[in-house]
């Protein structure tokens, strides 16, 4: 945190209270894939609420209800909020939670559809309106005039924040300020020292803009996993290859180079329109006694789990069936939130 700062930024493997998803509903985009999306978001509920609160958003009764029938051997851990929404990757909608002290602070920054690519306006509303329904309790929620994406920040909850250029510096976020003003609100609202930015690395078919989340993460403050590319024919490699490099350039506050974890790059996958699919491993989910992988039927999944389970030597790792979720250009960290144990939520 910033010298002074009583602001701090948990990291993903901290003690969480819970964690959010929104269940894709009758209007959802993945309606042409629902059943097989469906089965991924029971996956994924049953992993969580085996070990912690799941907080599941329904747009009305009748989904709460079919949900609830669904997990009804879980429910005991498990909590509904009624809101609207239109899509389900709440990484990007949900607020960010920050510490002051042994307090959790909520902050509510403004969601333009991934630089105005979409109109979602019951996206743009969904922190609000989460708040809201009551179901993460009474902790402040502060609104912040800039526009940021969960996707797009990686913490190593001591001072470091990793994100893109490709996100963060891009003109359709927040034109009017450049890389040092946007570094200064970064600071400002998470209590950071540092910020560490990669200029390069895509997956191909990714919407966001290169969300970090998708490319490279922190499993601990000086270990990152990231996406590799072995295949000089992909189109891919080269961007890959460079952020390896920026990668191998980085040190850590202690001025120390990071440990880097190289996950391979599953076989491509296409959409019904030819488009390849953004597939990466790096899209896990950190919650507590486990880490969530997302896995695509690939040989390379293997690789995945070998090389993260050094990363998270005391957590369970569950791959989890991903390909249904990235029909729609997400994967598993995309659409869900954890919450830190800070974080007072009402009782079941």
């Amino acid at each position: 945190m910033t010298e002074h700062s009583p602001i701090h930024f948990p990291p993903e493997w901290a003690q969480q209270s819970a964690v959010l998803l929104a269940w894709p509903h009758a209007q959802s985009e993945f309606n042409p894939w629902r059943t097989d999306v469906e089965a991924t978001y029971e996956e994924i509920a049953i992993a969580v609420s085996q070990r912690q609160r799941l907080i599941i958003a329904c747009n009305d009764d009748t989904l709460r209800d079919q949900v609830a029938s669904r997990l009804k051997p879980y429910l005991g851990s498990i909590s509904f909020a009624k809101l609207p929404y239109d899509l389900e990757w709440v990484r990007d909608t949900a607020p960010l939670t920050v510490e002051i002290g042994q307090k959790a602070k909520l902050l509510d920054f403004r969601f333009n559809n991934w630089g105005d690519k979409y109109e979602f306006d019951n996206d743009v509303a969904f922190a609000r309106n989460l708040y809201k329904s009551g179901a993460i309790g009474k902790t402040s929620m502060e609104t912040v005039d800039f526009v940021l994406e969960g996707g797009s920040l990686e913490t190593d909850g001591e001072g470091t924040l990793l994100t893109t250029a490709r996100c963060l510096l891009n003109p359709n976020r927040n034109p009017e300020l450049n890389q040092s003003q946007i570094e200064e609100q970064l600071k400002s609202s998470f209590g950071l020292q540092r910020v560490l930015w990669l200029h390069h690395g895509f997956a191909e078919g990714d919407d966001t803009d290169a969300h970090v989340d998708t490319l490279a993460r922190f499993c601990s403050p000086d270990t990152i996993a990231y996406t590799a590319s072995n295949d000089s024919e992909d189109p891919i490699h080269g961007e890959l290859k460079a952020m390896e490099d920026e990668l191998k350039a980085f040190r850590t506050a202690a001025g120390k180079p990071y440990t880097l974890v190289p996950l391979p790059v599953p076989k491509p996958i296409y959409s019904e329109e030819g488009e390849r699919l953004p597939a990466t491993y790096a899209n896990f989910l950190i919650i507590n006694k486990a880490v969530l992988i997302p896995v695509y039927d690939d040989d390379e999944d293997a690789t995945a789990f070998i090389r993260l389970s050094k990363c998270f030597p005391d957590r369970d790792l569950i791959g989890i069936a991903a390909t249904p979720l990235i029909r729609q250009y997400g994967s598993i960290h995309c659409m869900t939130m954890q919450f830190p144990k800070s974080l007072v939520l009402p009782e079941l």
